[in-house]
């Protein structure tokens, strides 16, 4: 095939694929079904078993396994350590007993009710005792729960989920009736790998990765973070690939050690498009690999297999919650919500289907189990969610709140004028973001105990990934005017519940900032020079009644002024009230 005609073929294999799941995920999602099940069926009908579009659906899912790594590095970085430190009893005592007890149970049920092998069941029961992150994070974000005791109770158990991924497969590998690989070193060899290879990521992500994010981030240059991000996480991954251990265990720790980070929300706004693109394309290849023959011979099996695992995952879950002290309704809104198969089970799926545990065949019909199961969890989310409307019993088993009663804040700017922002919402103990994008500001303020974030506050996607979807308030206190209406109109509408502050150059910035839905603005000297413009009048004998009259009538001059000049764009409008001399005596005059 000559280079033109490959060039055009890639470009097929391209379009194809990317246009399925693009018409699919908007189908999906004005029915108000998951995109996950969207890119699914989509793969289905283009594949070769229904329409036969494209092909080589094991090549795709080769490049594909890469958004697995990707989000196992968002979900490492998402474990900053007093969050995790405060979730310990949910992610280690809910999470575990959720696993363990899930697992075992499908497990036994597809035992003694299939012809599978003790060894097969076991793995594809642990498998099906996972849920699916890739839906119900996003659908818990959506509907503001996520920081709530229900949505931390349910993140804490995804997140136990993700972790257990390295020990199930490395239970499948174990239970492998595949020939031994010769160049596959034995066990104890691969356990001591593991903690030598653990130990050389946590010291690179300290002395080698902190100081590259910081010298890119003096440079200003995006393109360098996001090549240092997709690097880190390539190089972390091959690393462990290289010593024969789980690349997704390598990208895991990489998200780890650098969840600490002042970058790591700068990271997640660049990685998280190359995550969301190749797991849509993993989910593609996954439907284009069902055996919709076998499916459509067996369609009783499959469909009961589903429902079986729903039930059984709902009551289990519910169980364990109203053991946790959550009232009846939040419990069972818990297993309804956490109740289907997750995609980690096809990556779990193929390595049973290697180890030689099951056939080619059970691996498609127990794909198609976890595909129908995620079929239900919108419908399950919208159930689970009316029965959530009655109040929660409170909780006295956390340490403290996660905010105050005033919500959380983003502050985008921590110079002179943010610092004391920041300071005023600390003394009511809100929870407050910080983002700068000066590497050097940064470090002198965690010298002095302050967590600043890096990156450029303005934009949309990295104020999604510090929260904004769920804060009370935004604030810029950027220095200069870059902040104008284009950049914060398309923020007004991303984050509607927010009530947005910006710091203002000058009277020109304000008059720009017309026909934005902000909150408050406020001049950056005006404040301070009306101050300094009291007290001088008192230190030269001028009383303070006659101070205050000054002050009040210069503020509604100023007020005037500045409303005609935003009205009429012009900036000499109503010139003539500013105050002059002989301002005092036309006063007294009057």
């Amino acid at each position: 095939m000559s280079a033109a005609g490959a060039g055009l073929t890639l470009l097929y294999e391209g379009v194809i694929p990317l246009g399925a799941a693009l018409g699919s995920a908007l189908i999906f999602r004005r029915l108000g079904l998951g995109a996950v099940l969207a890119y699914i069926v989509a793969g289905a009908v283009i594949g070769p078993q229904v329409l036969g579009l494209t092909g080589d659906a094991e090549s795709k899912l080769g490049i594909a396994d890469f958004g697995i790594v990707l989000l196992l590095f968002l979900v490492g970085l998402e474990l900053h350590p007093s969050r995790l430190w405060r979730l310990r009893r949910d992610i280690f005592g809910l999470g575990t007993a959720q696993v363990v007890l899930c697992g075992a149970a499908l497990a036994t049920m597809i035992y003694f009710g299939t012809p599978f092998t003790l060894a097969a069941s076991i793995a594809l029961g642990l498998p099906l005792a996972l849920s699916s992150t890739a839906q119900v994070l996003p659908m818990l974000r959506s509907a503001g729960r996520l920081h709530t005791p229900f949505g931390e109770r349910s993140f804490s158990i995804l997140l136990f989920q993700d972790l257990s991924i390295v020990p199930l497969i490395t239970i499948v590998a174990a239970l492998s009736r595949a020939p031994a690989d010769p160049t596959v070193p034995p066990g104890w060899l691969l356990a001591i790998y593991t903690v030598v290879a653990i130990a050389g990521l946590v010291a690179a992500g300290r002395y080698v990765l902190n100081p590259l994010f910081r010298l890119i981030g003096r440079l200003g240059e995006r393109e360098m973070f996001v090549a240092a991000g997709l690097f880190t996480v390539l190089a972390s991954a091959a690393v462990m690939q290289m010593l024969h251990l789980s690349p997704a265990l390598g990208a895991f720790i990489a998200g780890v050690m650098l969840a600490d980070s002042p970058y790591r929300h700068e990271l997640e706004a660049d990685v998280e498009p190359f995550r969301t693109i190749l797991l849509g394309m993993f989910f593609l290849a996954v439907g284009m690999m069902l055996d919709l023959h076998a499916i459509a011979a067996r369609p009783a099996f499959v469909i009961g297999l589903a429902l079986s695992v729903v039930a059984v995952k709902a009551l289990i879950i519910s169980g364990l919650a109203l053991i946790a002290r959550m009232s009846w309704r939040q419990a069972l809104g818990l297993g309804l919500l956490l109740s289907q198969g997750g995609e980690f089970g096809f990556v779990l799926f193929a390595q049973a289907e290697r180890a030689m545990l099951i056939s080619t065949e059970a691996a498609s019909l127990l794909g198609a189990v976890v595909t129908l199961s995620m079929a239900t969890t919108p419908f399950l989310m919208n159930l689970s969610r009316r029965l959530r409307q009655e109040p929660p019993e409170e909780r006295d088993d956390l340490d403290e709140p996660q905010a105050g009663e005033g919500g959380s804040a983003i502050v985008v700017g921590y110079g002179r004028f943010g610092q004391t922002v920041v300071q005023m919402l600390l003394a009511r103990d809100l929870p407050v973001t910080i983002i700068d994008s000066e590497p050097e500001q940064i470090d002198v303020s965690g010298r002095f105990g302050v967590k600043v974030y890096y990156g450029d506050g303005l934009r949309l996607d990295l104020l999604r990934q510090a929260g904004a979807d769920e804060a009370r308030a935004i604030l810029f206190c950027v220095d200069g005017d870059r902040v104008d209406a284009d950049l914060l109109r398309p923020i007004a509408e991303a984050f509607p519940q927010a009530a947005l502050f910006v710091r203002s150059f000058d009277r020109r910035q304000l008059i720009r900032l017309e026909g934005v839905e902000i909150t408050g603005a406020v001049r950056e000297l005006f404040e301070s020079a009306i101050v300094m413009g009291r007290q001088a009048l008192i230190a030269m004998g001028i009383s303070e009644e006659e101070v205050a009259t000054i002050e009040e009538e210069y503020r509604r001059a100023d007020n005037d002024r500045l409303c005609a000049q935003i009205k009429s764009g012009d900036l000499f409008a109503l010139r003539h009230t500013m105050l002059k001399p002989g301002w005092s005596h036309r006063k007294d005059n009057a």
